[in-house]
């Protein structure tokens, strides 16, 4: 059966950014999402996982990313389970820290370097693809795989939208270069 996907492609202009998006992200969430983070190192997922717990009523500056620890737990408006898959290099090592117990309704969670193993994720999730695009800057590419997920996407492209009050979104979509 084939999988309707929806998307968006966002340019972050710097850290702060990254972690703006992050926290709308987290204000968006209701539970059971699963955030499914890809991009190389330094590419901005601990920041924006620092965000989206902001966004569920964390402290940003008690988010780490887990890289040693493999998980972390925050306690906001929703609990935020929060993954790194970096370290490990087998499946069967993603299910004995339990990564499938902690897909569940009541919970957020987000898993960095997801596409280290794709196989164990649920078919519901939204994958954020975050990018260099210069030393500050990052692209940043959802897709919404599944029902809940093209929900949140969808809750999220609300936001981005100019407001009456002002003629600029929160954040800005990435542009697509024109050929020359």
């Amino acid at each position: 059966m084939a999988t309707s996907v929806s998307s968006l492609e966002l340019l972050l202009s710097s850290p702060g950014k990254t972690e703006s998006f992050g926290y709308a992200i987290g204000q968006m969430l209701r539970g059971g999402e699963v955030l499914a983070l890809i991009g190389e190192l330094g590419a901005g997922k601990t920041a924006l996982v620092r965000g989206i717990a902001a966004g569920l009523g964390v402290a940003a500056d008690s988010v780490t990313s887990p890289t040693f620890m493999l998980v972390h737990e925050y306690q906001g408006r929703l609990p935020v389970i929060h993954i790194d898959l970096y370290r490990l290099q087998r499946p069967e090592e993603a299910e004995l820290i339990g990564l499938t117990d902690y897909l569940a309704d009541d919970v957020a969670v987000a898993i960095e370097w997801a596409d280290r193993f794709p196989q164990l994720l649920p078919d519901d999730r939204l994958e954020v693809r975050l990018a260099h695009r210069t030393r500050r800057t990052r692209g940043a590419q959802l897709e919404a795989r599944g029902s809940r997920s093209r929900s949140l996407l969808a809750r999220i492209k609300k936001i981005l939208r100019p407001t009456p009050r002002s003629s600029q979104p929160i954040l800005q979509p990435a542009r697509k270069a024109s050929p020359r």
